[in-house]
């Protein structure tokens, strides 16, 4: 699929769509189906139609890029000193391990703020900063324990 969900792309992602939109507007323009069309370009057929459909009110303006949806959380240079800190390891931030997770990462961003600079934040990177789903308590876990029924190997036969 051409179009994955989310994300931002760069400027050569943006002017490669922005030639396969223009690309479909004119074969779509010279007669040809929207449905041939989406399949030679691995593209749904409603989008074709979308395509289709801005070309004839706008022609070839409807269908330039806009630009990126926002502008970035980071600069260039704060996510590049991100990357280096990153680069450093979990080590040495503190962590046993050199393995990096999401909560590391988020941890070592709230945490006292980061080290890197104090605009690089949980948000700014786009790490979530909701905290784990419920979790069984071990009251209601020991009382399943002792009321479930004894598994296969423990029955007598």
């Amino acid at each position: 699929m051409r179009y994955a969900q989310g994300g931002g792309l760069t400027d050569e992602r943006r002017a490669f769509r922005e030639k396969l939109r223009m690309g479909a507007a004119e074969r779509s323009a010279r007669g040809e189906e929207s449905a041939a069309v989406a399949r030679d370009l691995r593209v749904n057929v409603r989008l074709v139609q979308r395509w289709r459909n801005a070309w004839s009110q706008g022609g070839p303006r409807a269908l330039a890029s806009k630009g990126p949806a926002s502008l970035p959380l980071l600069s260039d240079d704060l996510f590049a000193v991100l990357e280096q800190e990153l680069a450093k390891g979990p080590v040495a931030h503190g962590w046993p391990d050199r393995t990096w997770t999401l909560s590391r990462i988020r941890t070592r961003l709230t945490a006292g703020g980061s080290t890197a600079h104090p605009s690089i934040s949980s948000p700014s990177v786009g790490v979530p900063i909701a905290g784990p789903g419920r979790r069984s308590s071990t009251t209601s876990m020991s009382y399943w324990y002792q009321s479930s029924p004894p598994s296969a190997s423990e029955r007598p036969r």
